[in-house]
């Protein structure tokens, strides 16, 4: 038998909310808080129970999995909770953050005695709510038994990039990966919008791709979401991967690297929030293409 846990869940957005009803569901008692508590309040009925403060969420838990906007965020709502933090708890920090987020977070866990798991997770909305996420994880061995029936309940695998969370090695394997994502949706929507330009229906791009070294299955479902309107609720809205695009940007100049199309995919995700598009699936950059906000 899996030992069971109290898990709090700071964020219950559209990742942390599937996460946290996932977590319920594998027998774990769950402690969610959320800044807009609507958000949180329909949890209830999945068992978990829903906090009113940071501190409220964190008491005696055994686990604190934090899924926020950004690194800022995280640690606002960490010195929010700092009072009630179990000595010795292990935190599961999942949001994406910069590099140097990473290692003020893992700063604060030291300071507060916690142990640290630098572990973002790769995927949207529908494999949250399925528990077919990957966990991208770096932290010590020894207390990975405690934070494994968590991550077994989010994701369908572990990805271990090292012990030292603090390092932000999976962190850097996910701004990796997260430069494909965004390349792909990016360029996915400029594909739409040529062939609208062109006269050219877009079936007849895909129909001639088909099945050949060209095809991807991920572009098929970002552009079907554009061409189908069905941008709302987001699998990954564009205000977040604005904000991730950024970070990539920052850590390639970190690194002494200038990433052009992740620069590119930053302004325009910027262009189509701007134009109203903030909430809708990232894959709505495809509006940044034309001038006006796009009916």
């Amino acid at each position: 038998m899996t030992e069971k846990l109290t898990v709090s869940v700071l964020g219950t957005g559209i990742m942390g909310a599937p996460m946290a009803r996932n977590i319920a569901r594998a027998g774990h008692t769950v402690r969610a808080w959320n800044r807009t508590a609507s958000k949180a309040k329909p949890l209830a009925a999945d068992g978990v129970q829903v906090a009113a403060d940071p501190a409220a969420a964190v008491r005696d838990a055994d686990v604190v999995l934090t899924m926020l906007y950004d690194g800022d965020t995280v640690l606002e709502v960490m010195r929010e909770a700092a009072p009630a933090l179990p000595s010795g708890a292990v935190w599961a920090q999942s949001t994406t953050a910069g590099l140097d987020s990473v290692a003020e977070l893992a700063g604060f866990a030291r300071e507060h005695d916690l142990v640290f798991y630098d572990a973002p997770v790769l995927g949207t909305r529908q494999p949250a709510e399925s528990g077919q996420l990957t966990v991208v994880a770096a932290g010590p061995e020894e207390h990975r038994k405690t934070v494994k029936p968590v991550f077994d309940a989010v994701g369908v695998r572990t990805v271990w990039t090292g012990e030292d969370g603090a390092a932000a090695g999976a962190t850097r394997l996910k701004l990796v990966a997260n430069s494909w994502v965004l390349a792909v949706t990016a360029a996915g929507g400029e594909v739409l919008a040529l062939a609208q330009a062109l006269g050219v229906d877009p079936q007849s791009f895909f129909d001639l791709i088909a099945e050949g070294p060209l095809d991807m299955g991920y572009l098929r479902a970002k552009a079907g979401l554009v061409l189908e309107g069905r941008l709302s609720p987001a699998q990954f809205a564009v205000s977040t991967a604005g904000k991730d695009a950024r970070l990539i940007v920052q850590a390639g100049e970190r690194g002494h690297v200038r990433l052009d199309i992740a620069a590119a995919t930053a302004e325009r995700l910027a262009r189509a929030a701007a134009q109203g598009h903030g909430d809708e699936d990232m894959a709505a950059a495809y509006f940044a293409s034309f001038a006006e906000k796009a009916e």
